[in-house]
């Protein structure tokens, strides 16, 4: 992902992007000097330009001539992640009261999406997490294993992986490329592959009966594998 599209991330547009990253490699610029630059249009430079301003990520140096510099990166996003995390207390606070789940089946697409879920599952478990996935699913979702083990909670994962991970019950085994399963407090169940952005498809649900049916695959995964003596989903 190059740095433009990263920026997009904290609400600007590519132009402004553009301009922003122009601003940092060459310090302080007119908007006609900033036009020559980046090669964009000096009408849409100036609306850019006023658009960084007021988004924080810029500043405007008024001399003989109006010349603008950029936010330096670490102020730019600490602030927009402080504002973020500010409108995100004051929706917890104030959103409608959620219904209960009905406990259905949901379809969530994109490795994105997926990975989300996941991290989201994870970091809410309360007792228990099993997990068998592949080796490039299983390293992305680590650190939030390690801080759900800080938790002590009982981790149990399933992997091709060599992997040491104090207090984790871990079963090494060959693992289908892409593939997770994923069971957390007996009460939800994630299962799928991850491939790329646009060809990832997992089933998510708190249906009993499939959480139940997820638990008895992975005993048996595990009885396949020899290494079940002294453990067994709860």
């Amino acid at each position: 992902m190059d740095l433009k599209e990263l920026l997009t991330y904290f609400n600007l547009t590519r132009q402004e992007a553009a301009i922003y990253l122009s601003l940092t490699v060459n310090g302080p610029m007119t908007g006609y000097e900033v036009a020559k630059e980046t090669g964009i249009s000096r009408s849409s430079v100036y609306t850019n330009l006023a658009n960084l301003v007021d988004k924080g990520a810029a500043y405007l140096i008024e001399d003989k001539a109006k010349q603008y510099t950029p936010a330096a990166i670490d102020e730019f996003c600490s602030n927009k992640i402080r504002e973020l995390k500010e409108i995100k207390k004051q929706l917890i606070e104030n959103m409608p009261q959620r219904q209960e789940e009905d406990g259905g089946y949901i379809t969530i697409k994109g490795r994105k999406n997926i990975l989300n879920k996941i991290k989201n599952m994870i970091k809410q478990a309360e007792k228990r997490i099993y997990i068998s996935s592949s080796d490039d699913i299983l390293k992305t979702v680590l650190p939030y294993l390690e801080d759900a083990l800080a938790r002590e909670l009982k981790v149990v994962i399933i992997t091709q992986l060599p992997l040491e991970l104090n207090d984790a019950v871990i079963y090494q085994t060959e693992r289908k490329e892409d593939q997770i399963r994923l069971i957390v407090d007996s009460v939800e169940v994630l299962t799928g592959e991850i491939i790329n952005e646009n060809n990832s498809t997992c089933l998510y649900s708190k249906k009993e009966n499939l959480v139940n049916l997820f638990k008895e695959s992975l005993r048996n995964e595990i009885k396949l594998i020899k290494l079940t003596e002294g453990d067994d989903l709860e």
